[in-house]
């Protein structure tokens, strides 16, 4: 075999593209020669794709699912930019030179839109788009130089911070020559020009040039921001230079030093791990490297990464070293986010890098199921993977089991290759070669960092008959499982990165990872099998013990209620032969370890098959479908775990003669304590764990009972909130998705009749939900807890003894905690410092359990202190504690918003509102609780009653901030509905207005009787001649009486006559006629309704009192528009 050349140690990341973007440029139809992509920018949401054609394609990263598009008629996309800041806001320029800001409105909803175009660059090239890291700002430079800025306004800013900006467009500089680079950072703009790089404070206006040299070509320069631990260090900045330089630059623009990579660029270039061609490495070095870096970017982990003509350049700039450069050709721009970059090729491709650890790419691509090319990457860097930190997570029988994944017969030359890599990670010392030889050969061994060894068994060796002796070990079998979970917490923390939400299975999923305790054919005996026969024989003699206890002391009438309850529970006897409780709790630990991997098999393939179905489209697609699956593979997952039902069954009977067993066992260890052999005081330490175990288990039991909930699940037992076994973390992982979708898919039960009507949602309501609680009884340890309690609120409302069954599955898991005991002895506050001290809480579905019982004990004070645990609890949360009063869950809400400053508070609010229909409800609650009678807010035609808008409304705040939140137009018209019919006519007139119907605004105006509402800084004046007359009308035939005999509701004062200052009357309107329009054009209106006979000398006062001042402040207007023209003339000459 030809040796393969080897990638050095001190390359330790490599560049691998995971996912192909082809299919979706083709969906795109991005990919033809009329159109193609022509820029590209990324955020942590966004992949911004800007084509030929004028389109902006905006794709969702997570998952590739979500697609806007937002076309231009100005030309072809030259430059896009993402706000990383609000990815609500996206700029791009078109090939005309115009700049356009779009507002998607993700969070309204609603449809984007255009909410500025900016044609300060028309007729130029624009070059570089930059955001503000902190504001709604743009900087747009060209190909002349010059540098702009555009401050967006927007309504999402709110009322406090929508100012009035008079030029929304600034000249920031011209520089000498085209823009190549803009970036920003803390207040200073960085601008690179083809001859050098100027420094701008932004908020000083102040501009310095970077260096004394000049420059010519295209040359970038970035920010390099310091780390969180950094202290009060300034960033850096990094500006190309000729010749493979850099320049470092403090923050204030002074240059630091010069960092020079041209030898350094003298090294191979390591090989992109794609699935497009082998990776290849020649290991031969080539001449020094002199470039020119077009682009600086950051990389995330200190790195600035920049490409040319030939590939990718990643640097580490502070230590002068180069992390990798690769060959990738014909690169137009990228793009990053963290470590992934998004590059475009001129001929429009677009193609998606990860930059990674090598162990972390060939854990992927294992994952992914690509063998072959994890094979290929791990013998091309087979140094880095042998250095202890790949070793640690990259362990042997991960390799081991890529091996066998490969096909002896057709890869020979990358088996062995493989093979020598095992090679090297076995230990080399003389320790391991004399333990070696006392072991079979089948058997090889890592060394773990802290010392450990551990034996990994070869796949496909022959069966061995040697023996191993328990003293030819080193270390028991007992000190071998303590290191195995320790293994798969390493593995975990690459897999709390993929995403819940989504199924995903393995193409080696059946072929899991066997544990050392699981004993094989070829393995020698474990000292396990010793320890085994002394715990068989000690639950031999506890049995005997207990039946002699039971035959001699259990009265006639208690045995014969006791072998009747032994009658009625013979179908479970049958399954579980008679044993005594510290009999079962022995055979648990063994259960776990021996017999039930047989049937863990079993569940393991059917959970594989039952995952590859659903992933087929057809599958996916078809609810009933997906339901038919989930039945068949429930059958599997109920055979495995009955016997564990059963066997709890039996404890419960036998809880009767559990003290007589511990007499038992205690007499017997107090026999002769000197005297006892090893094996005795092992066979004593067995017997203690039990009594341990037991007490622990008849502690639950009692608390179960002492919550008065009725906890009896399908089979007579109660919650089970832990494994009864144990299981392998990726197995649980599967299990929990699967029992999970049951649940949300409401298939409670296998192989029935009445499971297919539940699934159908033919049962009963009732029904479904007592099917649903025995579920969560049985696998309440395989429910994904967080997304069961978001299925209860929102597909099980009308079921509480669901929610209620939940709970006490959550107080079942803490009755032990701390919280838990302190309930009945402590004050709230105390509860609730012990509280936060236990936290974070995160969003851990467990604080409800103890919110439950702060509310069960302390009642409405409790829930307003529970804000403080806002968002681990949520308002949905709240309302399902205290379902039968929702005025407690009203209050809660109150407080909750209240806690937030006054500009805080719509976003707050409108975060809560998930799904958006519980607006309405929340919306009836508030204007139903603390509110004043309908009777005095609405009369008996449903008109407003006079002055019935200045009642106190005890949620009027909350109500005004429901209301105001952006939403359609249909929840608009429901709002309207039910303030109207509930008579809060604050709300109602503010959305007849939002909805266009100002009629009918200016109608209930006019019963309400308050001229403030059509003149006040919240009314609404009249804006056509059309609706003066209306309103004028309304005010005519409004009788007088109705004023003379109104109540007086509130600061109301009293509607006497139609002297009332603050009443609407006619010659009231007229004057406010008068001073909207003018006293002049309002006389001929009011001549043309026939209303100047009502008006009296009062009004016309009061119009002549208008015609001198508007005659005052046209002269002052013309005044100083002469002084400004004067003043103009004079600088101009």
């Amino acid at each position: 075999m030809a040796s393969v050349p080897v990638i050095p140690d001190s390359y330790n990341h490599v560049l691998a593209e995971l996912e192909c973007l082809d299919p979706l440029l083709s969906a795109l139809r991005l990919d033809s020669s009329r159109l193609k992509c022509t820029c590209i920018d990324v955020s942590k949401r966004w992949l911004a794709l800007g084509s030929s054609g004028g389109g902006l394609n905006l794709i969702q990263k997570d998952g590739w699912k979500q697609r806007l598009f937002l076309t231009h008629k100005e030309g072809a996309i030259s430059q896009v930019a993402c706000c990383l800041h609000d990815e609500d806001y996206v700029a791009v320029a078109t090939s005309q030179g115009l700049v356009v800001v779009w507002e998607l409105n993700q969070e309204r909803r609603g449809k984007p839109e255009r909410i500025y175009v900016s044609s300060e660059h028309k007729g130029r090239k624009v070059t570089a788009l930059c955001w503000d890291t902190a504001a709604l700002r743009v900087f747009v430079g060209d190909h002349v130089g010059k540098v702009s800025a555009i401050k967006i306004n927007t309504s999402k800013q709110g009322k406090a911070a929508a100012t009035f900006v008079m030029f929304p467009v600034q000249i920031i500089t011209t520089v000498d020559s085209r823009v190549v680079q803009l970036d920003y950072l803390d207040g200073r703009l960085l601008i690179s020009s083809l001859t050098r790089t100027y420094l701008c404070d932004t908020e000083r206006e102040k501009f310095w040039k970077i260096g004394n040299k000049e420059r010519d070509g295209e040359f970038g320069a970035c920010f390099f921001p310091v780390g969180k631990n950094s202290g009060n260090q300034q960033p850096l900045i990094y500006c190309a230079r000729p010749g493979s330089r850099m320049w470092e630059v403090n923050f204030d623009g002074e240059v630091q030093s010069t960092h020079q990579f041209k030898q350094l660029l003298s090294s191979p270039p390591l090989p992109v791990v794609t699935l497009r061609q082998d990776p290849d490495y020649t290991g031969s070095s080539c001449s020094p490297q002199s470039l020119s870096f077009s682009k600086l970017l950051y990389l995330t982990e200190h790195c600035v990464v920049t490409w040319t003509e030939r590939g990718i350049y990643i640097f580490l700039p502070q230590s002068l070293q180069v992390l990798l450069w690769s060959e990738v050709k014909d690169i137009q721009d990228i793009a990053v986010h963290k470590s992934e970059l998004f590059c475009l090729h001129t001929n429009g491709k677009v193609v998606h890098l990860s930059l990674l650890l090598v162990d972390r790419c060939i854990e992927r691509l294992m994952r992914r199921g690509f063998w072959t090319l994890a094979a290929r990457v791990s013998c091309l860097f087979q140094n880095s993977i042998v250095s202890c930190r790949a070793r640690k997570n990259l362990p042997l029988d991960k390799l081991e089991h890529l091996k066998s994944q490969l096909d002896a017969s057709t890869q020979q030359d990358l088996t062995a290759q493989l093979e020598e890599l095992i090679a090297k990670l076995e230990p080399l010392d003389s320790a391991c070669s004399s333990r070696r030889s006392s072991i079979s050969s089948h058997e090889s061994f890592s060394v773990l960092d802290s010392g450990i060894y551990r034996v990994i068994s070869r796949r496909g060796s022959q069966s061995d008959e040697d023996s191993c002796s328990l003293h030819s070990q080193t270390f028991s079998e007992d000190e071998r499982l303590k290191e195995f979970p320790a293994h798969h917490e390493d593995e975990q923390l690459e897999l709390e990165n993929v995403s819940h939400a989504s199924v995903v299975v393995e193409a080696d999923r059946n072929e899991t990872f066997l544990p050392f305790s699981i004993p094989l054919s070829f393995r020698s005996p474990s000292p396990l099998v010793s320890l085994q026969a002394v715990k068989e024989s000690v639950s031999s003699f506890v049995r005997k013990t207990t039946e002699k206890i039971g035959t001699l002391h259990i009265s006639p009438e208690s045995r014969g209620k006791h072998e009747a309850k032994d009658d009625e529970q013979l179908p479970e006897l049958t399954l579980n032969p008679v044993a005594s409780p510290q009999e079962e709790k022995e055979s648990e630990p063994q259960n776990c370890q021996l017999p039930e991997e047989d049937h863990m098999r079993d569940l393991k393939a059917a959970t594989a098959e039952a995952i590859a179905k659903l992933q087929d489209p057809l599958v996916l697609l078809e609810p009933q479908s997906m339901r038919r699956v989930l039945q068949e593979w429930l059958v599997r997952l109920e055979e495995k775990f009955s016997q564990e039902h059963s066997a709890l069954s039996l404890k419960k009977n036998k809880t009767v003669c559990a003290e007589n067993q511990r007499a038992v066992v205690e007499e017997n260890l107090q026999m002769a304590p000197a005297d006892r052999d090893p094996v005795d005081k092992e066979q004593s330490g067995i017997l203690e764990d039990c009594i341990a175990k037991e007490n622990t288990e008849t502690c639950a039991s009692k608390s179960m009972c002492e919550n008065g909930t009725d906890v009896t699940g399908p089979l007579g037992c109660g919650f089970q909130v832990s494994p009864p076994c144990t299981i392998e973390p990726d197995v649980l992982k599967d299990l929990m998705e699967l029992t999970t979708l049951c649940f949300e898919l409401r298939v409670f039960s296998a192989g029935s009749a009445e499971a297919e009507e539940s699934s159908e949602g033919n049962l009963p309501p009732a029904a479904s939900g007592t099917l649903a609680c025995r579920f969560m009884q049985s696998y309440f340890f395989l429910l994904d807890l967080k997304r069961v309690k978001q299925c209860i609120i929102t597909t099980c409302a009308t079921s509480p003894n669901i929610w209620e069954t939940y709970i006490a599955g959550l107080k079942e898991i803490t009755c032990h905690s701390p919280v838990a005991l302190a309930m009945e002895s402590e004050d709230m506050l105390k509860i609730l410092k012990l509280l936060h001290d236990l936290g974070p809480w995160a969003d851990s579905p467990l604080l409800l359990a103890h919110a439950q019982r702060l509310y069960e004990k302390f009642g409405e004070t409790a829930l307003r202190t529970l804000i403080k645990f806002h968002p681990s609890i949520l308002p949905s949360d709240i309302k399902q504690l205290c379902r039968n009063d929702p005025a407690h869950f009203l209050a809660y809400l109150d407080s909750l918003v209240k806690s937030k400053p006054e500009d805080k508070r719509p976003f707050l609010l409108r975060s809560l509102l998930q799904p958006e229909s519980v607006r309405l409800d929340w919306l009836c609650l508030a204007v139903s609780h603390d509110a004043p009678q309908r009777a005095n807010t609405v009369d008996e035609e449903g008109n407003p009653r006079p002055r019935s808008h200045l009642f106190t409304w005890g949620y009027s705040q909350l109500i005004l901030l429901l209301i105001k939140l952006p939403a359609d137009f249909v929840m608009k018209e429901k709002m309207a509905d039910i303030c109207k019919s509930h008579g809060f006519w604050p709300g109602y007139l503010f959305l007849c207005l939002e909805l266009d119907r100002r009629i009918e605004a200016f109608a209930n105006i006019v019963y309400l009787d308050d001229l403030s509402l059509l003149n006040g800084e919240d009314g609404s004046i009249p804006e056509t001649i059309e609706e003066w007359k209306f309103v004028l009308h309304l005010a005519q035939n409004h009788s007088t009486a109705s004023h003379q005999h109104s109540p007086q509701n509130g600061n109301a004062v009293s509607n006497g006559g139609p002297s009332c200052p603050d009443c609407i009357t006619v010659e009231n309107v007229a004057l406010l006629l008068a001073k909207a329009i003018g006293p002049n054009r309002a006389l001929p209106l009011l001549q043309e309704c026939g209303l100047t006979l009502e008006l009296s000398e009062r009004f016309t006062g009061v119009c002549e009192i208008l015609r001198i001042a508007e005659k005052r402040q046209r002269a002052l207007i013309q005044s100083m528009l002469e002084r400004c023209d004067r003043f103009l003339w004079s600088q101009q000459a």
